[in-house]
């Protein structure tokens, strides 16, 4: 059973494509992004040997991963040639949809903020895994749905005022929880989900809007409004913006929010949990604490936990 058509595939990649004419400058966040990747692979101390970036990500990804790996091999997949113009060769144009490659051919995989853009998430996950070789490692790092949401307010509410009507732009994203289930859905050892809060400051909301464009950020949606967008409804977009979520000086902040994942191809070697009741000690011995009556183990809870200043 095909997959439902979420995102429109061949709109993401035109947006991509001009987007590479104007990056330099509007690519910060697939920078940062790339960058946190490769500082948590530098510190896996192995010859992962062949690598694939699925994401390409300007050529952005592979070239942390040479500086730091001179000696690995990197093939980089994007969906248009010119996307990863920057990689070095081999390179190959392919969707995260169906990537062509070789099952158990790879050490390590990547994709930079591209994953949750894929209509068949889970899919994608189970072809990265097969992919890898038996204890092959994979990363990636995906946009958050907290990314943009004064954006996304500021027009859900101009639109209510000025066009009577909501079109659609906010489209569904994985939360941690649900990625680690992806990935050991996927069959996935050892899977790891943290997320990151990215807060960006701006002129104006329409300088935010033409980063935007500059990054290929475009509306990906299959089902949004073909209609261009009103000058009023735009116009009380920028206002409400700017009324709600203006910093002190007169800038406005836009939220960036991104999920960070990795996990192991199974094997042997890898650590593996203890069977439960197989403990050789108790923990309230452990803990140096008095163990409760079994009667009164309900009442027992843990309180939330409350962040403080230093």
């Amino acid at each position: 059973m095909a997959s439902p058509e979420i995102f429109d595939t061949r709109r993401i990649r035109a947006s991509l494509e001009r987007a590479s004419k104007s990056l330099p400058g509007a690519d910060f966040l697939i920078r940062h992004a790339a960058a946190e990747l490769a500082s948590r692979i530098a510190v896996i101390k192995r010859d992962f040997g062949l690598a694939a970036d699925t994401s390409a990500a300007f050529g952005i990804m592979a070239e942390l991963l040479e500086q730091n790996a001179p000696d690995l091999r990197i093939i980089s997949l994007a969906p248009a040639l010119s996307l990863a113009a920057g990689s070095p060769p081999p390179r190959a144009v392919a969707s995260q949809e169906a990537l062509p490659l070789k099952e158990g051919a790879f050490g390590l995989i990547t994709s930079v903020l591209s994953l949750h853009l894929v209509n068949d998430l889970p899919g994608a996950l189970i072809q990265i895994r097969r992919a890898l070789r038996p204890d092959g490692f994979f990363t990636a790092a995906l946009l958050g749905g907290d990314s943009l949401i004064e954006l996304r307010q500021a027009f859900m509410l101009a639109e209510t005022e000025t066009a009577g009507g909501v079109s659609p732009r906010v489209f569904p994203t994985a939360d941690l929880r649900e990625m680690g289930a992806l990935l050991q859905r996927a069959g996935f050892a050892l899977p790891v989900a943290d997320t990151e809060t990215l807060t960006v400051g701006y002129a104006d909301p329409l300088a935010l809007m033409r980063e935007l464009k500059a990054m290929g950020a475009s509306n990906p949606l299959a089902a949004r409004s073909g209609k261009p967008l009103r000058r009023d409804t735009l116009a009380r977009a920028c206002e409400i913006y700017s009324e709600r979520f203006a910093e002190p000086g007169g800038r406005i902040r836009a939220t960036f929010e991104i999920l960070y994942v990795c996990g192991w191809a199974p094997h042997e070697s890898q650590q593996k949990p203890l069977k439960p009741g197989s403990a050789a000690a108790r923990l309230a011995d452990a803990l140096r604490t008095a163990e409760l009556p079994a009667g009164d183990k309900a009442a027992f809870a843990i309180g939330p936990v409350k962040k403080t200043d230093k």
